[in-house]
């Protein structure tokens, strides 16, 4: 039985920043993951993060994983893939199953870094091939390359539904609509907003009623719901698609821990059953930390930071590290967590309906009942301006952690302010120089730069666009509103597809100027 300073178990996020954390102090660390490829849901996450420089803001998921694994290797980490932890005792030995083979490990201390399952629901057919996970979905996308189907009908209006969706029409699947049994969006309003302008609708208070088909996936039905989520009769809608893919929520993989004697609750706030832990991650047996998803459901930045703290806790449990230092880094740690838990989604905010943002502004009722904002509520964010010539439109409408777009304008046109929760502002008095920044850097893909009058009776509308084939200058098409629909002709004058952006293309497109602050999307003429 081979014995090491710290076993990690997953090689995710969590995972891997608690090894580094841990190795950077002199522990010998080892990592298990039952996975062909380190860095669990990161590697899927081809979309940029939210939160603050210190967060990896506008990096994109499987960057992050690509520097936590090359840190974690030029510290000594060892990984070992394909390897499945199957046994975790009260004495921290591992039971693992590499191969056809059980072998023992021992750890002086444990970190269980597992996450979380997807979760399903049950509904006629839901058995057949074409019914996937979110989370499936993404592995077959990012991870391999592989299109899931054609026509696609998402469940789930939280951020993994939202986001999949969009990366399944990038991938160049139809998304035919986006349908959840709650009255309103679960998930991140411009992650919706960027998902309608595709032309995608959005059915809240709906549900899958059965999926047809007798070997594969040929069609489904939904039907809507009432307020106690009994379905109303005659209210059936049916679509002809070949796959279905569910974002109905994660469960932590807990069992290790409750395998090891920690004691555990269950918490449907934290995502299922969960180990009792303290604020950084230590449960009720000395030496056995949790890390990440396993121990409450939260976003990638937030488990990166858990990570860290457990890391550091189990240097300080085994001497290597001095309490002072430990309490150092947990307090500096703790506020970084603390700015990712504000706002409208904070977990203390699950359930609650919020009708003003911090600001004491009215939360957009379409953007949380069809997805996007409309007309006469965009006004109303002091993100959305009108000024002469070239200017930025930030379409941001719910208090996020987020402030990328203030750190990108080098010229002082957009301000967050000390609180990242804040609406951004665009200042009257910043000089936009049209360089794009703040449009390739907002995580949400919600900013806009708009020349409302060019003085031939147009205005040209720049967008982010990160779907392929680009179009090039001078093509034809029209331009689409929030909601996706074709609301006049358009024609692209300027395609932008720098380094600096990071994949995120800026396009321009010219529309008559009464479309200006109307025009959200491009489609090219078929």
């Amino acid at each position: 039985m081979k014995r090491y300073d710290l076993v990690i178990v997953g090689a995710g996020p969590s995972g891997l920043s608690a090894a580094i954390e841990a190795a950077k102090r002199g522990m010998e660390v080892i990592i298990f993951d039952e996975n062909e490829k380190p860095g669990g849901q990161l590697f899927k996450q081809i979309h940029k993060f939210f939160g603050s420089k210190e967060h990896h803001a506008k990096v994109r998921g499987f960057k992050i994983g690509q520097e936590l694994l090359k840190e974690a290797n030029e510290l000594g980490v060892e990984v070992v893939l394909n390897a499945t932890v199957i046994g975790l005792y009260d004495d921290k030995e591992i039971t693992v199953k590499i191969g056809d083979g059980i072998n023992h490990y021992k750890g002086d201390a444990v970190i269980v870094a597992t996450g979380a399952a997807e979760n399903m629901v049950t509904f006629p057919g839901w058995t057949l091939p074409g019914v996937i996970g979110a989370g499936a979905a993404q592995t077959m996308m990012n991870l391999h390359g592989i299109k899931p189907g054609n026509k696609v009908l998402m469940l789930g209006s939280g951020n993994v539904g939202l986001v999949v969706s969009f990366q399944l029409m990038q991938a160049g699947c139809e998304v035919v609509a986006l349908v959840d049994a709650a009255p309103r969006v679960g998930g991140y309003g411009v992650h919706a907003a960027k998902v309608a302008r595709c032309g995608v609708p959005f059915y809240l208070s709906h549900t899958i009623k059965e999926v047809e088909g007798d070997e594969f996936v040929t069609g489904v039905t939904i039907n809507q719901v009432d307020s106690s989520f009994i379905p109303i009769p005659d209210t059936e809608k049916h679509f002809d698609v070949d796959t279905v893919c569910m974002a109905v929520g994660l469960s932590p993989m807990s069992q290790l821990l409750k395998m090891a004697g920690c004691e555990m609750e269950d918490n449907p706030k934290r995502g299922g059953q969960v180990p009792i832990i303290d604020d950084y991650g230590r449960t009720s047996v000395p030496g056995i930390i949790a890390a990440g998803d396993v121990s409450g459901i939260e976003e990638a930045s937030s488990a990166m930071i858990e990570g860290r703290m457990a890391g550091i806790c189990a240097a300080e449990y085994l001497g290597y590290c001095t309490k002072e230092e430990l309490e150092e880094n947990l307090k500096i740690l703790e506020d970084d967590l603390e700015s990712l838990r504000q706002g409208m989604f904070a977990p203390k905010n699950r359930g609650k309906l919020i009708e003003k943002t911090e600001e004491g502004i009215d939360i957009s009722t379409n953007l949380l009942e069809k997805g996007y904002v409309s007309e006469k509520e965009i006004e109303r964010y002091p993100g959305v301006t009108h000024k002469v010539g070239i200017h930025p439109v930030i379409e941001c409408t719910q208090n996020i952690p987020c402030n990328p777009c203030q750190d990108a304008c080098k010229k002082g046109c957009i301000s967050i302010g000390a609180n990242i929760t804040n609406l951004p502002i665009v200042k009257t008095e910043g000089n936009c120089i049209n360089c794009g920044m703040c449009v390739a850097s907002c995580s949400g893909q919600a900013i806009f730069l708009v020349d409302e009058d060019t003085g031939d009776g147009s205005s040209t509308v720049t967008m982010p666009y990160e779907f392929i084939p680009l179009p090039e200058v001078g093509d034809k098409g029209f331009g689409l509103n929030r909601k996706g629909e074709k609301i006049c002709e358009a024609e692209v004058v300027s395609v932008r597809a720098v380094k600096a952006f990071d994949h995120t293309n800026l396009l321009t497109i010219k529309v008559p100027k009464e479309y200006a602050m109307k025009a959200r999307f491009f489609k090219a003429l078929a």
